[in-house]
């Protein structure tokens, strides 16, 4: 069986990385993102990335760091708050943004993983996201064409997987990650826990290996993007 399982962030995307590049990024807000990943394309230096993730992390971490270094030239996204610096770029026509619905961008994905170019959708119609794209009515209601996404890599976090690249998410870390993973044509994964081949049961597995290219174990931070408390009640 070929080797997937590597030593390092910057070992797995050895040989990957090139300047012009599209990446499919797993994660919401910072649940689920696979930061370790994130840290070693911002080392490689590689730039002009366009990227599709739903979000671009917050200052400082995440998909963040990325901008702050200026590696990004597009983002196509759902939600831009939390990050000063990508508001900052996009008002200052430094970067470009795809505005796509979450919904629309998860078909997306999942649509380029399975071979799908196209598909039509009633979301956007007759706003600034139908803007430019083919209408089509179907039974009297208008729909609009999306185009899937294919990216020249995948980047996503589980919380467990093994050596053949199966990967189990935990709870609402799941959200982008499984059809971020399909929609690339290597993957890259990290994981929490690294467990032996057969552990896993096949029912509980929400991306199979065969979509995962490589493999890496590592240490996350896990931080909370925004920390809500509720004021003391007076006795």
């Amino acid at each position: 069986m070929r080797r997937k399982v590597y030593g390092s962030a910057a070992e797995a995307l050895e040989g990957l990385l090139f300047d012009g590049m599209t990446i499919a990024a797993g994660g919401f807000g910072l649940c689920g993102i696979p930061e370790l990943l994130i840290a070693a394309i911002r080392d490689s230096g590689v730039r002009n990335l366009t990227i599709a993730s739903n979000n671009a992390g917050v200052d400082g971490f995440g998909l963040g760091l990325l901008l702050e270094t200026r590696q990004v030239r597009k983002m196509i996204s759902s939600y831009v708050g939390e990050n000063a610096e990508f508001m900052r770029q996009y008002l200052a026509g430094e970067l470009e943004i795809e505005f796509n619905p979450q919904g629309t961008l998860a078909e997306r994905m999942r649509a380029g993983g399975a071979g799908i170019p196209g598909f039509y959708t009633r979301t956007g119609v007759g706003t600034v996201i139908a803007e430019g794209k083919e209408h089509k009515e179907f039974d009297g209601v208008t729909y609009i064409l999306e185009r899937g996404i294919v990216a020249d890599l995948s980047i996503v976090k589980a919380w467990k997987g093994d050596a053949q690249g199966n990967l189990v998410y935990r709870k609402t870390a799941r959200n982008f990650n499984p059809p971020a993973a399909t929609c690339g044509k290597v993957c890259v994964a990290e994981v929490e826990e690294l467990v032996p081949v057969g552990s896993l049961d096949p029912d509980c597995i929400h991306t199979p290996g065969i979509y995962v290219h490589r493999i890496i174990q590592g240490h996350h931070e896990k931080r909370i993007e925004n920390r809500t408390v509720r004021k003391r009640e007076e006795a």
